[in-house]
């Protein structure tokens, strides 16, 4: 299959490790350019001399707070000036801390509303002039809350599904402008944030970390967690010129976890 990939540019943001490494990996493979954000300047530049090896595409980077309007300003600057455009945009941050309704004040709300919906709001709506250009991709990337809540991440309960609602209704308002936006929500996939979660739960439960991936594993279909570069490969499909017609969708990655219809 030919994925058109080639000198495409892909602004990536939480890029620096994780899930958002691996999408920026294979979309470096694939010959795409790729603009690398995150907080963490020594990570990125590591990331970027990683990533530089693995095929044709260009990599750079900016260091970035998403939570901050000037910042994602900025960076969707610098990227179309350098790479002369952009044709991608995924949205990705990091998880919102652990808790249930009554262990959260109006503060911790707030800064999980900036991080994980307002941060893709604002990236969408300073990118769109780019992506308007020659039609473009954006993939949003939730969690598999957005189909059944995890006990324990009201926030990310909360803010995921809301990005669903925000992707399904600009699938229908940027349709006349050829660009494509899915939602893609990771399972349990092996990266520090789901060792985190686990090892959060193992506490809470008295158990070994060990002992609660254990019991993680054996809800998943497959018998174990996903790689990240498994669900990187999907992401991919979807900003690649073999999509023409999926937009508006919602996608779990998680080996059969999640059972709801």
């Amino acid at each position: 299959m030919e994925l058109h990939l080639e000198k495409k540019t892909a602004l990536i943001l939480a890029s620096s490790q994780g899930l958002g490494k691996a999408m920026a990996a294979e979309l470096v493979k694939e010959g795409a350019n790729v603009m690398l954000a995150s907080r963490d300047g020594e990570k990125l530049a590591a990331v970027q001399r990683e990533l530089s090896q693995l095929g044709t595409g260009k990599v750079s980077y900016k260091v970035t707070d998403i939570t901050k309007a000037e910042d994602i300003k900025s960076l969707v600057g610098q990227t179309a000036e350098e790479f002369g455009g952009i044709d991608i945009l995924i949205n990705n941050a990091g998880g919102p801390p652990g808790g249930s309704f009554t262990d959260l004040n109006d503060e911790e709300w707030q800064q999980s509303f900036e991080l994980n919906l307002l941060s893709f709001i604002r990236t969408i709506r300073e990118s769109l002039p780019h992506l308007k250009k020659q039609g473009g991709k954006i993939v949003n990337i939730a969690s598999s809350s957005i189909k059944e809540p995890i006990p324990g991440l009201i926030l990310s309960n909360t803010f995921r599904t809301a990005i669903v609602g925000l992707s399904k209704t600009l699938a229908s308002e940027l349709a006349p402008d050829r660009i494509l936006i899915n939602t893609v929500g990771p399972g349990r996939i092996a990266t520090d944030r789901v060792q985190h979660l686990d090892e959060m739960n193992a506490e809470k439960l008295g158990v070994t970390p060990e002992e609660m991936t254990e019991q993680s594993i054996n809800k998943i279909p497959l018998g174990r967690y996903g790689e990240p570069e498994e669900f990187a490969k999907f992401v991919t499909f979807l900003v690649s010129g073999a999509n023409t017609y999926l937009t508006g969708q919602s996608y779990l990655v998680d080996g059969g976890m999640i059972k709801s219809i």
